[in-house]
């Protein structure tokens, strides 16, 4: 079996793929037991052949998060499923910090993360990344966990199509271990950039709330996708 598999949903994300795939490539070089799939959602740009000609792993699923990381986990050979958005890079040696914490203990983790470009505001949500507690949880910061527990959990849940990371990690925290890794994951402050630092801040934060009510999957999107998604 192999190591580690790395998995990256996509759509659309060609170009964040010609820098993303060699420079994970040059941290696994020394390894021949890594693997990188890409699982992507129905791209228009090139992605799965920029994938391929890069060395990943390419498949085709149906577009949402969920599915296309279900779908990446049951290709994967890895013992350890490393998810990982497009858009942020891991710190240089992700792969051996990720070893290096599991061969301590069995834990599921993440990485500290910097918004890059940043600004006052955005350095300060990514100072709370160091507080190991749910809410300061998030799928840019990426997540590894052993496989047997991805498993023993039964995968991301599909019915979400926004909130998919916050739900599995929620169910992490709950029923096994979470470690925050120090070194940091940079990721793109594109949308923070586009719609407001404040104003997007605010409805990830209602968004949160409305699931803490009790707030259906269908609701949670429903109220995005009138917020965030189309004003991007």
């Amino acid at each position: 079996m192999t190591e580690l598999s790395i998995i990256i949903p996509t759509l659309n994300e060609a170009p964040r793929l010609k820098f993303l795939l060699p420079y994970l490539q040059g941290n696994l070089e020394a390894t021949t037991d890594a693997e990188i799939i890409i699982a992507d959602g129905g791209s228009s740009d090139g992605t799965q052949d920029i994938g391929r000609e890069l060395g990943a792993v390419v498949l085709s699923t149906p577009k949402g998060r969920a599915v296309q990381m279900n779908a990446g986990a049951q290709k994967a050979r890895g013992r350890i499923l490393y998810f990982l958005h497009a858009d942020s890079i891991p710190p240089l040696n992700f792969y051996s910090e990720i070893l290096k914490t599991l061969e301590k203990r069995d834990t599921a983790g993440c990485f500290r993360l910097r918004f890059e470009p940043s600004n006052r505001t955005l350095s300060a949500f990514g100072w709370c990344t160091r507080l190991n507690i749910p809410l300061c949880r998030g799928g840019d910061q990426s997540l590894f966990l052993p496989r047997i527990w991805f498993e023993a959990l039964g995968g991301y849940d599909e019915r979400y199509r926004i909130y998919e990371d916050n739900e599995l990690i929620g169910r992490l925290y709950r029923q096994y271990t979470f470690t925050v890794l120090n070194p940091e994951i940079v990721t793109s402050s594109r949308r923070y950039q586009e719609q407001g630092t404040y104003r997007l801040q605010f409805h990830y934060a209602v968004v949160h709330l409305k699931k803490f009510f009790g707030a259906s999957p269908e609701a949670l999107y429903r109220y995005y996708e009138k917020h965030v998604q189309n004003r991007g």
